[in-house]
């Protein structure tokens, strides 16, 4: 039976789930597609450039990667935010697929220029990859919306900690293909991608988040009495978090603008996108695309709101920690053994890198709703103290800087996921998507900066030192974190 979106409130309950439950089917599969592309580019990534351009430059080849993950942010938002999440990742792995084509290119002629734009353009997987999260909880039940976020956050273990160990096989294959050397990694990355963006564009129907906007706008919840009051404008930020079925869309009313940072309901209520199914001008506000979503409307949202500025600072800061240090740990492997180990041992000591990252996602994100959002930050800001510490002292002693390696994945699991949740749940629905390009673009854009001075530390200074200006760049979110917040913000409570 074909699913009603104009049905009544109740039907709308029992039509979501198959919806979700095909979605997160869908994006699972794809984020281990992806993962793989990702990261068989990303292990043999700082080694090309070093070989093509010199040391030096690999940091900034690794953070072209980065920033192009950012930048393409804000087109991507842009996108999903009028027509929806299909169009937007569909766009971001197709630009990863023609950055991976063109840095095989840099590599047979030996092109840094053209390295550089590949890398860059390389950034859409990753966008796509951390986009999909979001998609995961357009259509999640509320109390679960963290265990969502994580389970897609998770799926991307199985394909991202096998990818570095094929980087060999890809490289010796593509070899007798006449690819030159460390080239091949990045063949087999652009069809990932490829193959990523045709599953989406052919299977993800409905899309998420226009279903969530039809189902409200076909049936929005009462405003109660006196929401728009400055006395209640915390609530209603995450109003569209405490209502099950309907209300997950994401139904709250936006306020006044300077009393919790969300713009006048004017700016939010535009018209609805094309084709997005949406009711006419009977809708809740905040349930349709504003029109002037973007990354400044975005910072108007997020500097009235502290719960959503610890979200991104948490999120970011952990990426740059992770960055800073994982960029530059294939260098560090290849100063003390030979060419024929290296990339064996940057697979296995990646692969439990990824494994820290990804694996354990589903535990971070119970303990997020279990514990609370602050407390699983600073936990993971703990963990990346303990792993700048482990492996800053390992020396060339793999097996202890892998332990290294594997504690730097789980502290950025805990910012990244607690965070992420931190942030989604602070802000109204209707600037949501905007919010989470916004995170993502200072997300990329921290990433990039550290992996640029990674590879500038190193040479000068040398792998310890790196370390421990990472664990320096924690202090400011730990200041943040452990500031007090008002009793009953939004996203504060476990």
């Amino acid at each position: 039976m074909a699913t009603d979106l104009t049905a009544p409130r109740t039907a709308a309950r029992l039509d979501v789930a198959p919806i979700q439950r095909r979605t997160m089917r869908l994006l699972f599969t794809t984020q281990i597609i992806g993962g793989i592309g990702v990261t068989i580019g990303i292990s043999v990534g700082a080694l090309l450039a070093a070989r093509v351009a010199g040391t030096a430059v690999a940091g900034v080849a690794q953070s072209a990667g980065v920033v192009g993950a950012a930048l393409l942010a804000v087109p991507v938002t842009r996108i999903m935010t009028r027509h929806g999440r299909r169009p937007g990742l569909v766009l971001a792995y197709t630009v990863g697929a023609v950055g991976g084509v063109l840095v095989v290119l840099a590599a047979a002629t030996r092109s840094v220029p053209l390295l550089l734009l590949g890398m860059l353009l390389f950034g859409g997987g990753t966008a796509a990859n951390l986009q999909a999260r979001y998609t995961a909880v357009d259509l999640a039940e509320p109390a679960r919306r963290g265990r969502q976020l994580s389970l897609i956050v998770w799926a991307t273990t199985i394909g991202a900690v096998a990818a570095p160990n094929f980087a060999a096989l890809a490289d010796r294959v593509t070899t007798g293909w006449g690819l030159p050397p460390l080239a091949g990694p990045f063949a087999f990355s652009a069809a990932a991608f490829v193959l990523a963006s045709v599953v989406l564009l052919g299977l993800l129907r409905p899309d998420p988040l226009l279903t969530a906007r039809r189902l409200a706008a076909a049936d929005p919840p009462p405003t109660p009495a006196g929401a728009a009051s400055d006395a209640a404008a915390p609530n209603a930020a995450a109003a569209g978090n405490a209502t099950p079925g309907v209300a997950v869309a994401g139904s709250a009313v936006p306020t006044a603008a300077g009393s919790n940072g969300v713009a006048p309901a004017a700016a939010v209520a535009a018209e609805a996108p094309a084709g997005d199914g949406a009711g006419p001008a009977t809708a809740a506000v905040g349930v349709r695309a504003p029109r002037a979503a973007g990354m400044r409307l975005a910072w108007s949202v997020v500097r009235g709101q502290p719960a959503a500025r610890l979200g991104i600072a948490a999120v970011a800061i952990g990426h740059l920690v992770m960055v800073a240090v994982m960029a530059m740990t294939p260098v560090r492997l290849g100063e003390s053994h030979a060419d024929a180990d290296v990339l064996r041992l940057v697979g296995i000591v990646l692969s439990l890198h990824i494994a820290g990252m990804y694996a354990f996602s589903p535990v971070v994100g119970w303990l997020t709703d279990r514990l609370g959002r602050r407390a699983v930050i600073l936990g993971g800001v703990g963990l990346l103290l303990a792993a700048c510490a482990v492996a800053g002292t390992a020396g060339h002693h793999t097996p202890r800087l892998s332990v290294g390696l594997v504690l730097l994945g789980l502290g950025w699991s805990g910012t990244m996921v607690a965070g992420s949740t931190l942030l989604s749940e602070s802000v109204s629905a209707g600037v949501r998507p905007s919010v989470q390009g916004f995170s993502d673009l200072i997300m990329g854009l921290a990433g990039a900066s550290a992996a640029v001075l990674s590879g500038f530390v190193m040479q000068l200074a040398g792998y310890p030192v790196l370390t421990l200006l990472a664990a320096v760049a924690t202090v400011p979110l730990v200041a943040l974190a452990l500031r007090p917040v008002p009793t009953g913000a939004p996203g504060e409570e476990g």
